[in-house]
């Protein structure tokens, strides 16, 4: 990936995490049961797996792996470096934050879980398929 490209990605992330910042208002998703929290967190990670399968089967088989790494990092580090500042710092929860908020810790796994799999999965999946040239 170039350069732009990186800055675009980590633009994205931090918006993506403003967004779900203003949706968690007032306690950041703390109003919700745990219940609640918990089933959405299903759904959300569904979609997330549905999402990372569209952008990577699009990618060339040969960049797919390193397209779902950098996708991971990008998705998960500022996350959690974000979530630390807020919940940790400013809220001053500390490093008790990752379990107060266990719902957010999940998702610095999820894309991990689910990009590089799907990534590896389509790879196989390609390697499979007949060649689509004229003989």
């Amino acid at each position: 990936m170039r350069a732009r490209t990186h800055w675009m990605i980590l633009a994205q992330a931090i918006v993506i995490w403003l967004l779900f910042w203003l949706a968690g208002l007032p306690n950041y998703y703390q109003q919700y049961s745990p219940a609640a929290v918990g089933f959405a967190s299903i759904i959300l990670s569904a979609l997330i797996a549905l999402a990372c399968m569209m952008i990577l089967v699009r990618v060339p088989a040969q960049r797919r792996m390193r397209i779902a790494f950098w996708l991971s990092i990008y998705y998960t580090v500022p996350f959690a470096a974000l979530d630390a500042w807020y919940c940790g710092i400013y809220l001053g929860h500390g490093a008790g934050n990752l379990w107060q908020y266990w719902y957010l810790t999940a998702f610095y796994l999820s894309p991990w879980l689910s990009l590089m799999p799907v990534a590896r999965l389509l790879n196989q999946a390609s390697r499979h398929e007949p060649s689509s040239g004229t003989h």
